[in-house]
């Protein structure tokens, strides 16, 4: 039997589960939390934007709260990394927020990427372990 493991995230937490047989329950190995993505914005940025040396004003396309989320979402995917390298699980199940899900995609490097077996585009991030288990496939 090939471990799996199921990701459950959003912008500020992730929880990591693992399934020891197809049709087994979820086991909490880990809770990562980024307690910056849930702050105010006003709280992520200064009164006015950056200036060069030109004196322009440096613009963003992406709020505070993005790239908090972008850099959660690389930090996950490091994790994710370190797993698949030390050969904790050989599946990989990944349930996001849709935000969350798709900066995953990008930050995910090509290997892990092989080993995702599901994406489940919700956020189950508070959910007891036995409730994110009925939403996932009965198999897996």
């Amino acid at each position: 039997m090939q471990k799996t493991w199921v990701i459950v995230a959003d912008r500020s937490r992730a929880r990591i589960f693992s399934i020891a047989t197809p049709r087994g329950p979820l086991t909490e190995l880990e809770d990562l939390v980024h307690p910056e993505a849930r702050a105010h914005e006003r709280d992520l940025t200064s009164d006015r934007p950056g200036r060069s040396a030109d004196h322009n004003a440096l613009g963003s396309t992406h709020s505070a709260r993005d790239q908090q989320a972008l850099e959660f979402a690389r930090e996950i995917a490091q994790r994710l990394e370190k797993g698949r390298v030390h050969a904790e699980y050989a599946q990989l199940v990944v349930v996001a927020a849709p935000d969350l899900l798709g900066m995953l995609r990008k930050t995910m490097n090509a290997n892990v990427a092989k080993l995702v077996t599901r994406e489940i585009d919700k956020n189950l991030t508070q959910q007891k372990p036995a409730d994110i288990r009925k939403l996932l496939p009965e198999y897996l």
